[in-house]
């Protein structure tokens, strides 16, 4: 068989993986045996590009959502809120997805410029926090503080508040965020649900890390059910802190459920991309945890899409004199840029999200 032979054959293959992955317009929707909830590929592809949106700095182009990576699957996305910790260094957003009928929440994770560094220091983070109200459930100080002892917590909260006032309380909660990011994501998840009373949350994260042991795993998978972390290749990532497998109960542990993407081509061709939905434990040997974690470039880019900043700044913003309207500060230089919202019955607002005129 000669090279253009083999290569077509490559092709080929390739063609019937993704075929025998596929159901419908693309949509790749697997669920298993056990009732858990459905894995939706379609869905998965417009949360990355929300996870993408948040690296975003200009907050003008980012509020009014006319950014770069403000389009495709997102478009005509509606932001309610964006917070800007910048004592933490923290980013993130609120809004509203009329055709999800969601609102959508995006934390942003660590700048690019530091991120050998943090990486390193994963390999070191201990278990030396006891969650509130979960026995034996431990996680790190640092991740529970970056959502939970930041402006970030208030904010969110206050603007999905508001967002239920205007759209109805059944709307839909989802939460997303990249890298640390999904780690503050999957703490927001869950105070939505265990502190809010929230039912309808879903989270998806994009290469977070361990934040926490396998008892408070347990908890989280019972409480936030509708979970998916996706996970790329080789990303290092979501191998940090290191998970042991003789002390399985005094180590970090994911959460379930872990999905692997792996990418199709021919040398640095992408041509697809495979996900295997993973088992129930959060650390399925057959997924991620079956190969080397060494790739930070596998860690910033999920689907094609880049999951960093553009470009490097100190930890600053780009904002046009005209929003300052929109923005407020505290005595920290936190700043919240918040936009108005119609207050709107629940009839009245179901009616309009189905005739999709809001």
């Amino acid at each position: 068989m000669n090279m253009g032979q083999k290569r077509l054959m490559f092709f080929l293959a390739i063609f019937a993986v993704l075929l025998s992955f596929s159901s419908g317009r693309g949509v790749l929707k697997l669920k298993s045996d056990d009732g858990r909830h459905v894995y939706n590929h379609t869905l998965t592809l417009t949360l990355v590009e929300y996870a993408s949106a948040v690296y975003v700095s200009d907050l003008t182009e980012l509020f009014n959502w006319t950014c770069e990576r403000c389009n495709g699957l997102t478009k005509g996305f509606e932001v309610i809120e964006i917070i800007f910790d910048v004592e933490h260094c923290l980013q993130a957003y609120v809004g509203v997805a009329k055709d999800l009928n969601a609102i959508i929440i995006a934390f942003r994770g660590t700048q690019e410029h530091s991120i050998q560094n943090w990486v390193s220091d994963l390999f070191w983070k201990q278990l030396d926090l006891n969650y509130p109200d979960m026995p034996d459930a431990m996680v790190h100080h640092g991740f529970y503080s970056a959502y939970h002892n930041t402006t970030l917590r208030p904010a969110v909260l206050g603007a999905v508040e508001r967002a239920k006032k205007s759209y109805g309380p059944n709307i839909n909660i989802i939460v997303t965020g990249h890298s640390m990011g999904g780690a503050m994501a999957a703490f927001c998840g869950l105070d939505l649900v265990v502190n809010e009373g929230e039912e309808n949350v879903q989270v998806m994260t994009f290469g977070q890390p361990r934040v926490r042991n396998a008892a408070f795993a347990s908890y989280y998978s019972l409480l936030v059910p509708n979970t998916f972390r996706i996970t790329h290749e080789h990303d290092m990532v979501p191998h940090l802190p290191p998970f042991y497998n003789i002390f399985p109960q005094k180590t970090y542990h994911h959460f379930p459920t872990e999905v692997w993407v792996r990418d199709l081509g021919y040398s640095n061709l992408v041509l697809a991309s495979v996900e295997k939905v993973c088992d129930n434990t959060g650390e399925d040997p057959t997924c991620s945890r079956s190969v080397v974690g060494n790739s930070i470039s596998d860690h910033l880019k999920y689907f094609g899409i880049d999951l960093r900043c553009v470009t490097w700044r100190q930890c600053t913003i780009v904002m046009s004199p005209e929003m300052d309207r929109y923005s407020r500060k505290d005595s920290k230089g936190n700043l919240v840029v918040s936009r108005t919202l119609p207050s709107t019955n629940v009839n009245e607002t179901k009616t309009l999200l189905e005739n999709g005129t809001v």
